[in-house]
């Protein structure tokens, strides 16, 4: 047996939920738990994406809720149905903080692609 504790899945929601929901949360502690985030092999849970977009927004950085965004939608792969789900959970709190997503924002086209030569 591993002398490691194994955290259960809520115990991880919550731990990161609590994290982000820190009242003297600074930039750099949210930036390094979604790249944290970020870097497990994971879509986080609703809940965590509305702590961090509310963390975002105490710190008044909104680039970084946007940014958040995008990955969330990086994570979610090649599934689907897994970001709209997502983005359905989360609307009631973009719309309470003002957020756009990154697809409302034309992020998810290039906005200097040229045209291929294949399409004139």
């Amino acid at each position: 047996m591993s002398k490691h504790s194994t955290e259960s899945d809520v115990e991880f929601d919550a731990r990161y939920e609590s994290f982000f929901n820190r009242k003297d949360i600074d930039g750099w502690e949210c930036r390094k738990a979604m790249n944290d985030l970020s870097g497990m092999d994971l879509v986080p849970e609703p809940r965590i994406v509305i702590a961090a977009l509310n963390a975002c927004r105490r710190l008044n950085d909104i680039a970084l809720a946007i940014r958040f965004l995008e990955t969330v939608k990086d994570k979610c792969g090649g599934k689907a149905e897994i970001y709209p789900y997502i983005l359905q959970e989360i609307r009631p709190t973009l719309n309470q903080l003002g957020l756009s997503t990154p697809e409302e924002l034309g992020y998810d086209k290039p906005e200097l692609a040229l045209k291929s030569v294949y399409d004139l």
